[in-house]
């Protein structure tokens, strides 16, 4: 235990880190790591990427000129 213990405490970084998620309980294992990637992404602070209104024109532009090509979408 104690080199798990060390193990974990060398390697694991606020960048970076570990979790510990018990495996004898799948339904709250998965709850647990959806926790976690739930949080981590939330943490990113993402978001769409602003556009000006002449790059919305291009974008509307290359999306009719798909619809043309491919109707059905697929």
């Amino acid at each position: 235990m104690r080199a798990y213990e060390e193990c974990m405490g060398a390697t694991s970084t606020k960048l970076a880190p570990w979790y510990v998620v018990p495996a004898d309980d799948k339904e709250n294992a998965r709850l647990i790591v959806s926790k976690i990637i739930l949080d981590t992404f939330e943490s990113l602070k993402m978001h769409y990427p602003k556009t000006d209104a002449k790059r919305q024109q291009e974008l509307l532009s290359i999306r009719e000129q798909l619809m043309k090509d491919n109707p059905s979408g697929s």
